[in-house]
């Protein structure tokens, strides 16, 4: 996809969601994602979008990387932005990162051997002991709305993820087959407070959750 189209898909989608997504990546942030990653360290948003997790996440020196050209306008002060093809050897030193976070992005790859090497360079630049957490919409209970979007290519569970990441040499910590509710791409705004709560509420997650959550880390 080149990035004119990219640019114009991502404006479609999200436009007039901006501030809706902003205080819900605060929550998600603040009261959940802020466990896994410590103030000092060096974190890279892998298909940033708009730049609504690294600009919230507290930690130390921030990059986001992704292949549209807004990001680079939308993310604000204090982030590295690095636009390019993620399965391209990254801009990055070896053994650089901390941690790498991902959300609803390896699906949008153009096909697994893209995811691959995708995961090749996240290790290559994580630290020993560094992790990789990756969010995504999983087919399993999604279904044939998976497809609903033009851009989605690679249909995965939390199952066929974490067996990829064994293959490319992580080491599993954690992988939940139900987490958050499946998307705010098509005008869903729950109240904040909702979200609050069932973050709270692991039970809940088995009812309402439609994304998987594996968390990885590159051996010590």
């Amino acid at each position: 996809m080149s990035q004119s189209v990219l640019t114009t898909e991502y404006r479609n989608r999200f436009t007039g969601l901006e501030a809706y997504r902003e205080q819900v990546w605060q929550v998600l942030t603040g009261s959940f994602f802020n466990r896994f990653i410590r103030s000092t360290d060096t974190v890279l948003d892998l298909g940033a979008g708009w730049g609504e997790f690294i600009r919230n996440v507290r930690c130390g020196e921030k990059f986001a990387m992704d292949l549209n050209p807004d990001t680079d306008t939308r993310v604000g002060e204090g982030v590295k932005v690095i636009l390019q093809d993620c399965s391209d050897e990254w801009l990055l030193q070896d053994n650089s990162l901390d941690v790498v976070f991902t959300s609803n992005f390896f699906e949008h790859l153009p096909d697994k051997v893209a995811l691959e090497k995708t995961l090749a360079e996240a290790r290559r630049c994580l630290k020993p002991g560094g992790r990789l957490i990756c969010l995504g919409p999983n087919i399993r209970f999604i279904g044939g709305a998976y497809w609903d979007f033009w851009d989605h290519h690679v249909a995965l569970t939390e199952r066929s993820l974490a067996e990829v990441l064994k293959l490319e040499g992580f080491e599993i910590s954690e992988c939940i087959d139900r987490f958050l509710p499946y998307s705010m791409s098509q005008g869903s705004t729950p109240p904040l407070a909702f979200l609050k709560l069932y973050l709270k509420l692991p039970f809940a997650w088995k009812f309402f959750g439609k994304q998987f959550l594996v968390v990885a880390q590159k051996p010590a």
